[in-house]
């Protein structure tokens, strides 16, 4: 998908954060999206994630889905099989309770056997608030727009550097959300953020939110302080396992 033109990151925020972002609607693919060259592989470390902190909220221990219903209402029905979630085309799945402002912890894997490319590889997502995405996708050696790619803020920003393992590997998101704030007329008074870490590695370093995107633009909306996480199904059989969240 291509609009018309791209907003860089440090050439626009100081211009959202000056008008407040309220109402703006902004491209989210750009005409560049052919020339921009593509972050640098990093090669990660492996690391051991270790439990959930004692305070941590346990969404997903490998037993069952029973945090978590389907987006077409009812239960979630992907596949729980020797500790490990897997999509199952079934639909989106999103947590029963609501969360604002988070650390998040969320381990998932991209199919072995490679099929497709592109955006069809290995294709999934964690919506923060169920609205803003943090792309899911098997970036190992596979070309897609910039803001695409695993680690993105989807339609946003690129990540940092490719921190992707090979197809199959377990990968690592550690993400630190502050949610946006909204005044009681639905204006924005303060924009969200996100940092995250893909297997140990910053990919999105305070990272301003843009707004939540629909038809291929960005526009906040306001919305409750406080909705649930979404794992996306996009077909692809992605593997999801230890998943938890402290409430910041």
């Amino acid at each position: 998908m291509k609009k018309s033109f791209f907003f860089r990151r440090h050439a626009i925020l100081p211009v959202l954060l000056a008008i407040g972002l309220a109402g703006l609607v902004v491209s989210s693919f750009g005409a560049d999206e052919g020339v921009k060259p593509p972050p640098a592989n990093v090669e990660p470390k492996v690391i051991d994630p270790g439990p959930p902190p004692s305070d941590a909220i346990v969404l997903f221990d490998g037993k069952d889905l029973e945090a978590w219903e389907s987006d077409k209402n009812g239960p979630a029905k992907w596949n729980v099989k020797d500790g490990v979630m897997t999509v199952t085309h079934t639909g989106y799945i999103h947590t029963k309770q609501a969360f604002g402002s988070c650390q998040l912890h969320v381990e998932w894997a991209t199919p072995i056997d490679v099929s497709g490319e592109g955006q069809g590889r290995g294709n999934s997502g964690v919506f923060l608030q169920s609205r803003y995405e943090i792309q899911v996708l098997d970036s190992y050696n596979n070309k897609t727009y910039f803001n695409g790619q695993a680690g993105a803020l989807y339609g946003q920003y690129a990540p940092l550097v490719n921190a992707s393992r090979k197809p199959g590997e377990w990968q690592v998101y550690d993400i630190i959300y502050h949610a946006p704030e909204f005044g009681l007329d639905g204006s924005l008074k303060k924009a969200g953020t996100v940092t995250v870490l893909q297997n140990g590695v910053l990919v999105q370093d305070h990272v301003t939110i843009l707004g939540t995107l629909k038809g291929g633009s960005l526009k906040y909306e306001p919305h409750a302080a406080k909705e649930p996480l979404s794992l996306q199904d996009h077909g692809n059989p992605v593997r999801y396992r230890n998943i938890w969240i402290r409430e910041l």
